[in-house]
């Protein structure tokens, strides 16, 4: 169930001050072209609002160079800090209509865990934190915006990533017609010192960390991991210090004794811990805090981004690693082999259209269909073990089981398999091969 609360100024409620920042020499008629957008002027926007610098710029900005209204939307999705004081800092900057919504929960149950059936990893390696939340806030976007009637979205996404583009294929997916206002492909506030000149004349506040060369990371976090990027690690050969990592203790530092874990899945969904049932979010939030007491999730790749460049990016992940690893094993004694390979090749044509923004695409719901379909069948128990960054199976047991220690046994398995049938078997299939040997010669 998602928690909504929205706020409204009085009609004297305090109004955005009037400053302006323009490039010298920039006329009026530019900005009134700008305010009017390509198909009409814009008269009220929804923001995806943080709170932060970089948004509470943005909601300036958008005050200023459109001369429009602004509604701020803030998602809850388990960030692991509080939401509640974009409120007061919107309504600060003359917001009226303010949202502010708990959305921990249909981020688990309706766009993590179908994405964690899937199996995906992004290149191999990326579980794909960033890159699920992104939907969910666009389809809550377009939905506020239907709500309040805004003719324009707009979000603090930069120009050189990945983000804009999933914010902006879930918006037109959602409601093709809706304006799209990407600041950070307009303005020209190009630079760390020019943004906090911005917000110092417009009176903004300024943490330290964003003044002078204190340059800190870039991060986004939700209840499925946190991201770091910039800063150091823009050198790929740097080494991420201990303090960067915020979710995940060290290996060194991690417990001397394993954390055992029994997980239950129902249709390829976690549903229970150690035999406690608990809701979707639940459950996650507890494999983020034993995972991450065991050091478990941490990743430090080199991507490649959808714009074309390459990034790198340290990623804390501790309750899906779990996760993955465990329904891993699950699946291995509920699915036919056909079911296992065929899911393990379209795993990577599925990440990557999560990874690429098209989480509303057509393609991207076949083949959720076909992944639901196949998970059908998982159901039982994994019995792992946590111990300094690893993720170790010690059990799996299911009800739709298709190991059969009769047939796998070493022992007599009382004539359920003939031994002698294999010798066939090979040579049906080194008939080609005995084939090309004759014909082309050996290699």
């Amino acid at each position: 169930m998602s928690l909504t609360t929205r706020s409204s100024l009085p009609s004297g409620g305090s109004r955005r001050p009037s400053f302006h920042t323009r490039s010298k020499g920039r006329s009026s008629s530019i900005v009134s072209a700008r305010a009017a957008g390509k198909s009409g002027p814009v008269k009220k926007v929804v923001l995806a609002y943080s709170g932060g610098l970089d948004t509470s710029i943005i909601l300036k900005w958008l005050q200023d160079e459109y001369n429009c209204e602004v509604v701020t939307f803030t998602a809850d999705l388990g960030q692991g800090e509080e939401v509640e004081p974009a409120r007061a800092k919107a309504e600060a900057m003359g917001c009226k209509e303010i949202f502010v919504d708990d959305l921990r929960e249909e981020f688990v149950r309706d766009y993590v865990f179908p994405m964690f059936r899937g199996n995906a990893l992004y290149e191999g390696t990326y579980l794909l934190g960033t890159s699920i939340a992104r939907p969910l806030i666009s389809k809550r976007q377009i939905e506020i915006a239907n709500m309040v009637g805004a003719d324009a979205v707009s979000h603090g996404a930069t120009g050189k990533g990945n983000d804009q583009i999933r914010f902006e294929l879930g918006y037109y997916a959602l409601k093709p017609d809706i304006k799209v206002i990407a600041p950070w492909r307009e303005w020209d506030l190009h630079s760390r010192s020019s943004m906090v000149a911005y917000a110092d004349k417009a009176g903004i506040p300024v943490p330290e960390a964003k003044r002078g060369d204190a340059s800190a990371y870039s991060r986004d976090a939700n209840l499925l991991h946190i991201s770091h990027e910039g800063n150091q690690l823009e050198d790929p050969w740097w080494e991420p210090e201990e303090d960067m990592w915020t979710r995940t203790v060290s290996w060194y530092d991690a417990p001397d004794e394993p954390t055992e874990l029994v997980i239950t899945f129902d249709k390829g969904d976690p549903v229970a811990i150690n035999g406690e049932d608990m809701k979707p979010h639940e459950i996650l939030t507890k494999l983020n805090e034993v995972g991450g007491a065991n050091g478990v999730g941490r990743l430090d790749i080199v991507e490649s981004r959808y714009v074309g460049m390459k990034s790198r990016g340290a990623y804390e992940t501790p309750g899906g690693t779990v996760l993955f690893h465990a329904r891993r094993a699950l699946e291995s004694i509920c699915l036919d082999r056909g079911e296992m390979h065929m899911k393990d090749e379209m795993s990577a044509q599925y990440s990557e259209l999560i990874y690429n923004g098209f989480w509303f695409s057509p393609d991207r719901e076949m083949m959720q269909a076909a992944i639901d379909k196949c998970s059908e069948s998982v159901k039982g128990d994994v019995r792992l073990k946590l111990y300094k960054g690893n993720v170790i199976i010690t059990g799996r047991r299911s009800p739709n089981s298709l190991f059969d220690e009769k047939l796998s046994t070493f022992e007599d398995d009382e004539g359920l398999y003939d031994q002698s049938d294999a010798g066939g078997f090979i040579k049906l299939n080194a008939l080609r091969l005995r084939t090309l040997n004759r014909v082309r010669g050996g290699h």
